[in-house]
């Protein structure tokens, strides 16, 4: 028996952002894996949706339109994801792209502090690194620098380069003017979608976790993460219930760099199709007023 049958993975990224495979070849992948369906969840874009959809169709596998919106709160980056936004809706789309000139932006200025350390790195060289050009509606972040830095040997590898140069708090790290989680909440609900705090593990404060389901209102939690335990899916379920949320589940599949597969293999981390017609019977709500 396929035992992904009847299961979605919730949480990918493509090259339209920091993912290292195509659209097509997410959807590819979860075909291959057995999957029912597979979310997009682009970090602030929906560029790669078109594609990912278009492919689910040759192949007969279910793609939801997904989308990671960066956020700050509490002096920590909070991710919040959306799902079955529309992708068309014109207001949503202008949001995005603010936080990706933002993004662009702090990248400049973090490619100024690496070399202002003596490092030898440019921006073209980073847009060189994808090894093809840049869509428009795409984003690059800190992974493109990283696989500069591994490139030329400032750092072993893509957790290296992070550990020593582009992780909050390193010497070339600068962080972007980020909105607050209620505020992504709010756009993605404006644009008919189901909104979810992404892998609340990472952020090592449920307390603040908890103000910001307090604050946010999302409708879900991603409880199953690749970098959660069973000591944080017990956790996470417990405030679901608290709260009534949706519990979501994702691998956070970015594909494979230097020969490691960050954050999961897609497929590692699934639900049920079940609670993807949860998150779809909130979004038929909101798009149908």
């Amino acid at each position: 028996m396929n035992q992904h049958q009847g299961r979605c993975d919730l949480h990918t990224h493509s090259q339209a952002s920091d993912g290292m495979q195509s659209p097509r070849d997410n959807v590819t992948l979860a075909k291959q894996k057995g999957l029912s369906a597979v979310a997009l969840t682009d970090h602030d874009t929906v560029a790669g949706v078109a594609e990912a959809r278009q492919a689910g169709q040759l192949l007969d596998i279910e793609v939801i339109a997904g989308v990671e919106i960066s956020t700050r709160a509490g002096g920590k980056e909070i991710h919040v994801l959306g799902y079955e936004v529309d992708v068309d809706d014109e207001r949503f789309l202008q949001r995005l792209r603010g936080l990706r000139e933002a993004r662009e932006e702090r990248n400049h200025r973090m490619i100024a502090k690496l070399q202002e350390l003596g490092l030898d790195i440019t921006w073209q060289e980073v847009l060189d690194e994808l090894g093809r050009p840049l869509e428009p509606d795409e984003s690059v972040g800190r992974p493109h620098m990283a696989d500069v830095l591994v490139k030329k040997g400032y750092a072993a590898d893509m957790r290296d380069a992070f550990d020593q140069y582009l992780a909050e708090g390193k010497p070339g790290f600068v962080s972007v003017p980020r909105v607050a989680p209620k505020d992504a909440c709010v756009w993605i609900r404006e644009a008919g979608g189901a909104a979810v705090i992404a892998h609340p593990g990472i952020y090592g404060n449920d307390e603040l976790v908890r103000q910001i389901i307090m604050d946010a209102k999302p409708d879900g939690i991603e409880v199953f993460h690749s970098d959660h335990g069973p000591e944080e899916e017990q956790r996470y379920l417990g405030l679901a219930r608290e709260f009534d949320l949706i519990v979501t589940g994702g691998s956070d599949y970015h594909g494979e760099r230097q020969g490691v597969v960050f954050h999961g293999d897609l497929g590692s981390k699934t639900v049920a199709m079940e609670v993807v017609e949860q998150l779809r019977a909130v979004s038929s709500t909101r798009k149908s007023k």
